[in-house]
């Protein structure tokens, strides 16, 4: 019994009856236009009080309503009206404007349902409630019994104690008609106001984007950063381990470390630059890092590290690696960094790094080979991975989003790690 007076009287409800009576408020000013149109052409200086003139003019608004509501703010708006007053959870409606003419049509319905409803709504408790005060007030004031009220048969001595039964009989039926209008609305709200097709592809989209712009940052940080900390860690170990005999080699450890914070504080500062939305490039952020600027510091702090590398450089037709497109040796930069950093962190040995871009004697570049290989520490191999792989789960994003491969695993009793990235053009 609670439940059932909850769902015609209950907060919910009241809400749901507020956005019907807005709906009819919103009517208005297309009712007030078809009754001077229906007026006109009718003829009739008195058409506001009659009644078939009034329905007529009721009928001609329905049209109007559904023509403005192919605007694609209207979809917006009313998915808020619906989300605040009649209790539908925002994910079964759509966010953003009606961009299809599927999704307008949708709309239009929607707008002339709530409107043309809520004026009927609107209609019924401006007019029900004095008349039902009026009745139920009939058998006790001798005066309404009197008066020409327009009540028929209720306003004689035939029956006047069945009006008051009459009168809460209309308010009954005014709060169940209400509570049944406003129920109608929140069960079609998500049918017709809801997402279509192309909105939840444009929602995909979108997610999809904003999940690669987090994946790069993801990459680039992990990069960046990881490979400082490793070169940091082992520099500052073998600095320790010597400090005492050999301070030259502490000198020159503790400038590697300088050296390389301070080139990672300024890639760092990069990434965090993008995280701004709106932030425009500014000019003192540091660049990103490449094969042709960068390849040669990040090998001599790699070595700084006591980690022995023999690089084998083969650029091409052009003989530097000026001649690759940007993109493609920012990334063949971070794919050698990653490699670099797995060689630090869970390597034993040297490492021997191969980079060669293939061509034709034309100078048209084909593809940029990347090999790097050097003996695994055995004592890891029994312990399971604690990274979880992201390094070079990154890099081989990295070599897929330029269309290429990377793999990397065990080959011939060493650890090599190997990226093929397409090129594909002539040499600049």
């Amino acid at each position: 019994m609670r439940a059932g007076v909850g769902l015609v009287l209950g907060a919910r409800a009241r809400l749901r009856w507020v956005h019907l009576v807005l709906g009819g408020a919103l009517l208005m000013p297309y009712f007030f236009l078809a009754q001077v149109v229906v007026g006109v052409w009718a003829g009739r200086g008195g058409f506001l009080s009659s009644t078939p003139l009034t329905f007529a003019s009721y009928g001609l608004s329905l049209p109007l309503v559904a023509a403005t509501a192919v605007f694609g703010l209207v979809r917006p708006l009313s998915a808020g009206a619906v989300r605040a007053l009649c209790g539908v959870p925002g994910e079964r409606l759509a966010a953003g404007p009606a961009r299809s003419w599927a999704a307008r049509g949708r709309t239009s319905a929607w707008w002339t349902l709530h409107l043309g409803v809520g004026a009927l709504v609107s209609g019924i408790s401006l007019a029900v409630p004095p008349m039902a005060v009026v009745l139920i007030a009939l058998p006790f004031v001798s005066g309404l019994r009197a008066a020409e009220l327009g009540l028929g048969w209720f306003s004689t001595d035939a029956a006047p104690y069945v009006a008051p039964l009459l009168g809460i009989g209309l308010l009954v039926g005014l709060v169940l008609c209400a509570a049944g209008a406003g129920e109608l609305l929140a069960r079609t709200a998500p049918v017709l106001l809801g997402p279509t097709a192309a909105d939840r592809l444009a929602a995909a989209e979108e997610r999809a984007a904003d999940l690669a712009v987090r994946n790069r940052l993801a990459r680039e940080l992990h990069d960046a950063v990881g490979h400082a900390l490793s070169a940091v860690t082992l520099q500052a170990v073998a600095a320790r381990r010597v400090l005492d005999s050999d301070p030259a080699f502490v000198r020159e450890a503790l400038a590697a470390i300088e050296d390389t914070t301070r080139r990672t504080v300024g890639e760092l500062d990069t990434v965090l630059g993008l995280l701004r939305d709106g932030d425009p490039a500014r000019p003192e952020a540091a660049p990103a890092p490449t094969l042709a600027a960068d390849l040669e510091g990040l090998l001599a702090r790699t070595r700084a590290a006591g980690t022995a590398v023999t690089a084998h450089q083969h650029p091409g037709p052009a003989g530097n690696w000026e001649q690759l497109p940007a993109i493609a040796s920012r990334e063949a930069y971070r794919i050698v960094q990653e490699g670099l950093s797995n060689a630090l962190r869970h390597g034993t040995g040297p490492v021997e790094l191969r980079i060669a871009v293939r061509g034709t004697h034309d100078g048209t570049l084909r593809e940029l080979e990347i090999t790097m290989t050097n003996p695994p520490d055995p004592a890891e191999r029994p312990q399971p991975r604690t990274t979880g792989g992201r390094g070079l789960h990154g890099a081989a994003e990295r070599a897929t989003l330029l269309g290429g491969r990377l793999e990397a695993g065990p080959h011939g009793g060493l650890w090599r790690l190997r990226a093929l990235l397409p090129l594909g053009g002539a040499a600049r």
